[in-house]
């Protein structure tokens, strides 16, 4: 079991980090790279077309702009591939959200929200917890806390009311 994890630039890193951690956090294993699908287009390539081989069996493509990565990934593989669109300055990460969202029939990319890293991180341990066991026990833990720590918070809230809650 790996997750293999690709973005289009080193300056992409530091949303892409949060899939990492994330994975790290699950015990899940994984390979992260850099290979632009416009300036080393036989790097992604390859690293696509032998990412089985390898172990891996999600990948999610991280990538802002025109963001060809995820798309041009999901057209070499048969494995699920989620993007994660990094936001860039002109449009905000509407330019990749767009561009990742908007596949041709046939070649389709799982999207999660601009600069959602760990939430592409969380679809790839659902999909893989539908053959591993223990990582679906894992996600089941992970969601329960998340339920608790809300119905924590409901209650200090509820109990001291919304001005002390926000002093607090």
């Amino acid at each position: 079991m790996k997750v293999g994890i690709i973005m289009g630039s080193d300056s992409d890193l530091e949303v892409m980090k949060d899939a990492a951690e994330t994975l790290e956090k699950f015990g899940v294993p994984f390979e992260i790279t850099v290979a632009s699908a416009h300036r080393t287009p036989e790097r992604v390539h390859q690293w696509v077309t032998t990412a089985e081989q390898r172990g891996i069996e999600v990948i999610i493509a991280g990538a802002g702009m025109a963001a060809h990565l995820p798309g041009v990934v999901a057209s070499l593989t048969t494995l699920p591939v989620i993007g994660v669109p990094i936001k860039g300055k002109a449009l905000e990460g509407l330019d990749a959200l767009f561009s990742i969202v908007q596949m041709p029939p046939g070649i389709p990319v799982a999207t999660v929200a601009i600069n959602s890293a760990k939430n592409a991180a969380l679809l790839a341990l659902q999909i893989l917890g539908i053959k591993y066991p223990e990582v679906k026990e894992k996600l089941k833990a992970y969601k329960e806390k998340m339920k608790e720590e809300v119905l924590k918070k409901a209650a200090k809230l509820e109990a001291i009311g919304y001005k002390k809650y926000l002093e607090d």
